[in-house]
């Protein structure tokens, strides 16, 4: 059956259905509505929920109570996501799995409350010290919040590394019909890594702080392997009237779906242009955009940033394309009229060049 629900809850919801037994969080907008869902939701399913002092003492707690074997997450935005960095690297060379989920807003700084998706490099980079990755996943609705969330504590638990759900405030605050029954109650399963007390077992540890440069430069490796392993396994994206492009959008969350509204305005003028959408920010979906590369040139990023996911496609394609780009950063959110007045100039500049 479908809910009417802001995608601040329908997250939350689905974090409970998944096993979420802990939640950790600190007041922000624009997500402080899935804080206040999970105050209520957490404890009634038997779990724990608590309002940190801090933005780093709710990433401290996702740490202890993942080491303890607990599915935990913890929520922010912007700047509070930047203050959690630290705890977030502690996660990755620990090799713990924690959900983190990020409504962007615009910035830097302290910016506003609108919506925004300049957090990119910061979640597709680590965001924080050291060599490590999380896997970046970008819902573009309700119903896709609901779904990736489950998938997040999987996959963290599958790789024993912090997992990013990168949101925006308009996809955070909309309201849209989502349905969860699709999402089931993980069955326990042994983790050799947790720490419960070492009774009829040998002693455990789990730390970052490894003063042996060639323990740590092993452990480095041992974590650069895994991370070979996600990109080879992992990768998920959404393609859009590719196979008869002439132009393909790249775009992702929020911005994927003003790019389609914009695009079915272009068919109907006969202008053939498609859409790649990552669903995985990191990994990036850097094989289909190469293999699209083969038969189409002229790339167009679209996002609500000044520019970062430019870096990912231009990377992708190792020169083969022609990549043009259009942004609206510091909380501005475009309309499919402007992105279709936007990308048909670039149609009809590509058709003359091709006359000529």
């Amino acid at each position: 059956m479908k809910k009417l629900m802001s995608g601040n809850a329908a997250a939350g919801e689905a974090a409970v259905l998944a096993g979420c037994t802990c939640y950790f969080g600190y007041p922000i907008t624009p997500q402080n509505e899935l804080t206040e869902y999970m105050a209520k939701r957490v404890p009634e399913a038997g779990g724990v929920f608590i309002q940190s002092e801090s933005e780093i003492a709710a990433i401290n707690m996702v740490l202890g109570a993942s080491v303890a074997g607990a599915r935990a997450m913890t929520s922010s935005s912007g700047p509070g996501i930047s203050l959690k960095q630290e705890g977030i690297s502690y996660l990755a060379a620990d090799e713990l799995p924690a959900v983190i989920l990020n409504m962007v807003r615009g910035g830097p700084g302290m910016g506003n409350i609108s919506p925004a998706q300049s957090d990119y490099l910061q979640a597709t980079r680590g965001g924080g010290h050291g060599d490590y990755r999380t896997i970046v996943l970008a819902p573009s609705s309700v119903q896709e919040i609901a779904d990736l969330m489950p998938l997040a504590f999987d996959l963290a638990e599958k790789y024993r590394n912090p997992v990013v759900v990168l949101g925006d405030g308009m996809l955070g605050q909309m309201m849209e019909p989502v349905e969860f029954d699709h999402i089931k109650k993980p069955e326990p399963v042994a983790k050799d890594y947790i720490l419960t007390g070492a009774k009829g077992r040998p002693s455990r540890m789990v730390r970052s702080l490894i003063f042996d440069v060639k323990e740590q430069e092993e452990h480095n490796w041992k974590l650069a392997r895994k991370f070979q392993r996600i990109e080879q396994n992992e990768v998920r994206y959404e393609t859009h009237l590719v196979d008869d492009a002439e132009l393909v959008v790249i775009a992702y969350g929020t911005a994927a779906r003003i790019a389609k509204g914009a695009i079915a305005r272009l068919r109907q003028e006969g202008l053939k242009v498609g859409m790649i959408r990552p669903i995985t920010l990191w990994p990036f979906p850097t094989k289909i955009i190469q293999e699209t590369s083969k038969t189409i040139h002229d790339f167009f990023v679209f996002e609500m940033s000044a520019g970062q996911l430019v870096e990912d496609v231009k990377l992708s394609l190792e020169g083969k394309g022609r990549v043009h780009f259009y942004g609206r950063p510091g909380g501005v959110i475009p309309t499919p009229v402007e992105l279709f007045r936007i990308i048909s100039r670039h149609c009809y500049q590509i058709q003359r060049v091709k006359k000529s």
